[in-house]
């Protein structure tokens, strides 16, 4: 829930984006519903595996600077297999493309790292 003082920040943010998702849904069904579809074969296992696609996924969130973004990868990824280790290493690679503003944004992927860890 929303506010509760047991759930981490990071959980928060994935919460907070699946709340607006259920309303842009429900006020912009089409277009909800051809960005899940575009999500959903962006992110189907082809060429490369999930967690590869994941790993990716949290690089350029880092570099976009999107805590949210963050959150939602960084556990998608721990989720498909990949390692706390792996992680830092796609968040390195992230670093080197965004610079010192991707650096800051890694303290993110701490958090999320943490939280989500403890499942």
């Amino acid at each position: 829930m929303i506010g509760d003082k047991t759930m981490g920040e990071m959980k928060e943010s994935v919460e907070q984006v699946m709340d607006m998702l259920k309303l842009m849904s429900k006020e912009q069904p089409e277009s909800m519903r051809c960005f899940k579809e575009f999500m959903g074969v962006v992110l189907r296992e082809g060429k490369l595996d999930t967690k590869t696609k994941e790993l990716i996924a949290v690089g350029t969130a880092i570099t976009a600077r999107c805590k949210y973004c963050i959150a939602i990868h960084v556990e998608k990824a721990l989720k498909a297999g990949a390692t706390k280790e792996e992680i830092l290493e796609a968040a390195s690679v992230a670093i080197l493309m965004g610079g010192g503003p991707a650096m800051t944004y890694v303290v993110e992927v701490k958090k999320a790292l943490e939280e989500f860890s403890e499942e």
